[in-house]
């Protein structure tokens, strides 16, 4: 089972890497003027979500896993797992409007500027630090 939580751990990482940098490009694209640059930030965009994709569904994989091997029958008596779980669906929904932005970029239909991806980029900061929160110290 440590090989589960160590691959679990490694998806989890690189799905977060995307989660933390797409943003980040969002806010350098936003203020993009020139179509040379613009091309490029929508090739960077799309790989890193497929790349970031990648993440997502590993870290869902093994962590369904743990789930099922560890943690199903203490679902109901541990809040901490619940709401780490809630936790992790925002991140899934939050992984789902990175794709529509990078489709909105693809099709010249961004209407944000660069301090609403700003903004943005902290979520899944946050949710990061409570998650780690939850499953270390279990309050």
């Amino acid at each position: 089972m440590l090989w589960v939580k160590a691959f679990h751990i490694i998806f989890v990482v690189s799905w977060y890497a995307g989660l933390l940098y797409l943003p980040r490009l969002f806010v350098y694209h936003a203020d993009c003027q020139d179509e040379v640059g613009d091309e490029r930030f929508k090739v960077m965009e799309r790989k890193l979500f497929a790349i970031t994709t990648i993440g997502l569904v590993g870290s869902a994989v093994f962590g369904f896993w743990l789930l099922g091997a560890y943690a199903w029958a203490a679902w109901s008596t541990n809040w901490w797992l619940q709401t780490k779980l809630g936790l992790i669906v925002l991140l899934f929904a939050y992984h789902i409007w990175l794709g529509f932005v990078v489709a909105q970029f693809r099709e010249g239909q961004n209407k944000r500027g660069h301090k609403f991806y700003r903004l943005m980029n902290e979520v899944p900061a946050l949710i990061l630090i409570a998650v780690v929160i939850l499953v270390v110290v279990k309050p």
